[in-house]
């Protein structure tokens, strides 16, 4: 029977457009029913246009669908997608700005630190109502993959309190996997000049490893080369590669002191912890200005406001522009159509998921949601034990989960005190921050995103009651460190 895929939030052009190319690139597939959903029209309206005009050009049979209905979408769906934004840009550039002004500066933004703790607040009142549609009108023992941020509270609250089977994806994981086989072929290209027809390329393909913790904090406890374990070896190579040795600081650091090295990227990860970005004028040591994922202050959030405004002037240009020619061959690396393509035809398909615990790795809570190795087949998604995590890494992925578990019970309860909980013990915050400052940054952040916040309706007037007799704290009329204008 032919299978119905859901995508919510669908008018991200470029990722629904290549997502549905990966699932049609499957020719199992091909019959599918796509239905997609957005609360904007004009950029709905250009990705179903696009993705119906690649769908005849290609020559298949598949039915797309366009809504802003999302329980019409949802309904009878065996898979769902969640690719939202809540709050949208606007919001965004609240979780950004305003911790600023109390001297927190994110690169990002929406795993973890202030911007991350008040994006959970806005995401899972609606993350539940996705859950209840799916339970009330999709199809039994329906899939939900979450690729919205922050992933692992989305993906906890799902599991836990929407009662709904869910599976977290994330691209992390193998854009690290790439960096490590540039280190090895490096390495064992040693003293070689580049153009030595002699030199071995590494990829992928050669390298096996093992990535274990928590999304966006996982780790290579395993990397595997010609037999043998190169994880001892990785630091001499990256503080050797010419590029990472520029673009990695951060990450080398952590390696360099735990021993590991971590997926998430340059500026991801120096928002996690606490020691790289708690001094304004040391940030510019540990970050590197060329992309802004390597550090920049809010250089998602600008990343983001010019994709934005590129999809105003340039997107509808993509009309003129030749279809898209699905190829099995020219998939990415997004887990989903793999994930559906193993589910649905039986072939393996070996991947690393952020699923709960429940013991596969064995010093982290049970609980909570973890990124581990995964295979799929007709089968299901099987999910082997890791282990447990090396001291380190485990303790700087249980100071995280500490304040995920805060913010998701927060958010569910529309508590105000436990949210200034979550936010004392982001290991950031609480490295910038006195007790009063966090209190204070929290409350306005509560006042400022109300439209977002329907669970805190009680809380945040007398958030703006006591914002108005107390001193203003946060003072600081600064962009951030590490701008680029």
């Amino acid at each position: 029977m032919p299978i119905k895929v859901a995508v919510i939030g669908a008018g991200s052009v470029t990722f629904s457009r290549r997502l549905i190319q990966d699932i049609l690139s499957v020719p199992e597939l091909a019959d599918v029913e796509l239905a997609l959903m957005d609360i904007n029209q004009q950029y709905l309206d250009l990705v179903a246009l696009l993705v119906r005009r690649d769908v005849e050009a290609n020559h298949l049979p598949t039915r797309v669908h366009s809504t802003l209905d999302r329980r019409a979408a949802i309904s009878g769906a065996d898979y769902v997608i969640n690719a939202t934004r809540i709050g949208g840009l606007e919001a965004f550039a609240l979780d950004v700005d305003i911790p600023l002004k109390y001297g927190v500066d994110q690169c990002v933004g929406d795993t973890l630190c202030a911007g991350g703790i008040m994006y959970g607040q806005r995401n899972i009142p609606q993350i539940l109502d996705f859950c209840r549609d799916i339970r009330e009108v999709a199809a039994p023992d329906c899939l939900f993959l979450n690729y919205a941020n922050p992933n692992a509270m989305n993906t906890w609250v799902a599991n836990q309190y929407g009662r709904v089977n869910t599976v977290g994806l994330c691209h992390g994981v193998y854009g690290g996997w790439e960096q490590i086989c540039s280190v090895i072929e490096l390495l064992v290209n040693e003293g070689k000049a580049p153009a030595d027809p002699t030199c071995i390329k590494v990829t992928t393909k050669d390298v096996d490893i093992i990535c274990a913790g928590i999304n966006h904090q996982t780790w290579y406890v395993q990397v595997r080369y010609q037999g043998e374990d190169w994880t001892g070896r990785l630091l001499t190579g990256f503080e050797q590669h010419p590029v990472f040795s520029r673009t990695e600081k951060v990450r080398i650091d952590m390696l360099r002191r735990f021993g590991y090295y971590s997926t998430e990227s340059n500026g991801h990860l120096s928002e996690y912890v606490p020691w790289y970005r708690k001094r304004p004028q040391d940030i510019p040591s540990w970050i590197d200005m060329s992309v802004w994922i390597n550090g920049e202050t809010g250089g998602y959030l600008r990343e983001c406001t010019e994709a934005r405004d590129w999809f105003v002037t340039e997107a509808p240009k993509m009309l003129t522009a030749e279809p898209t020619v699905y190829s099995y061959e020219k998939r990415s690396h997004e887990h989903g159509s793999w994930i559906i393509e193993g589910l649905e035809t039986g072939r393996v398909y070996r991947g690393h998921f952020n699923v709960v615990n429940n013991g596969a790795i064995g010093n982290l809570p049970a609980d909570a949601i973890v990124e581990v190795p995964g295979y799929v087949d007709h089968n299901g998604i099987s999910i082997p034990r890791v282990g447990d995590l090396p001291l380190g890494p485990a303790a700087v992925c249980n100071a995280s989960i500490s304040v995920q578990r805060l913010a998701v019970e927060a958010a569910l309860r529309g508590d105000a005190n436990l949210l200034k909980q979550a936010m004392m013990l982001d290991p950031l915050v609480g490295a910038v921050c006195d007790p009063c400052e966090i209190s204070q940054m929290t409350d306005e952040m509560l006042v400022a995103q109300a439209q977002w916040l329907p669970q805190y309706r009680d809380e945040i007037p007398k958030a703006a009651a006591r914002l108005a007799a107390e001193k203003p704290l946060g003072t600081r009329t600064w962009r951030g460190a590490a701008r680029k204008e």
